[in-house]
């Protein structure tokens, strides 16, 4: 499936634009931001979004009799760990159903929800992932691919490592 990318340097929400570009008649698409000010996590929890720090939404059209909501948030979860590991070849372990743990910090975090949209059904996946900076936050602990590593992260090289899988 080929995305167009739609760029932002700031933005509010990268899952909230995909909804908006869904309602607008957008099919699909990848939106990538440098910052969120309105990220957030899953019940409506504000997520911490750095400059500096991977945030990005894929949106697409789906068919319950393909694959449904679960199955995506599951495969999603692997496939991220799966690239995430290419960085830092150690153990990274997923949360149910949309953090990544490094030694039980937090270093990404997925947000999946549906839209509606003229009788079609749209998965809207966002994923924020701490390369460069890892978030100071009380509810939990986090840590950053560059903080394990030792090396900055080129977001950029992620970037395109996710869209082709």
């Amino acid at each position: 499936m080929r995305l167009k990318k739609y760029y932002f340097k700031r933005i509010k929400s990268t899952n909230d634009q995909a909804a908006q570009m869904i309602k607008k008649g957008k099919e699909k698409g990848i939106i990538i931001a440098d910052l969120q000010t309105k990220g957030r996590g899953q019940y409506g929890k504000k997520g911490i979004s750095q400059k500096g720090n991977l945030f990005m939404s894929i949106f697409f059209e789906i068919n319950q009799k393909k694959i449904n909501f679960r199955q995506f948030a599951i495969l999603n979860a692997f496939l991220l760990r799966k690239l995430v590991a290419n960085f830092i070849s150690r153990d990274i372990k997923i949360k149910w159903p949309n953090d990544l743990l490094y030694k039980k910090k937090k270093i990404c975090g997925i947000l999946q929800e549906t839209v509606f949209n003229e009788g079609k059904k749209f998965l809207i996946v966002g994923i924020g992932i701490n390369t460069n900076l890892d978030p100071k936050n009380s509810r939990f602990s986090s840590t950053s691919l560059k903080q394990i590593t030792n090396k900055n992260i080129d977001n950029k090289k992620l970037f395109i490592m996710i869209k082709k899988n």
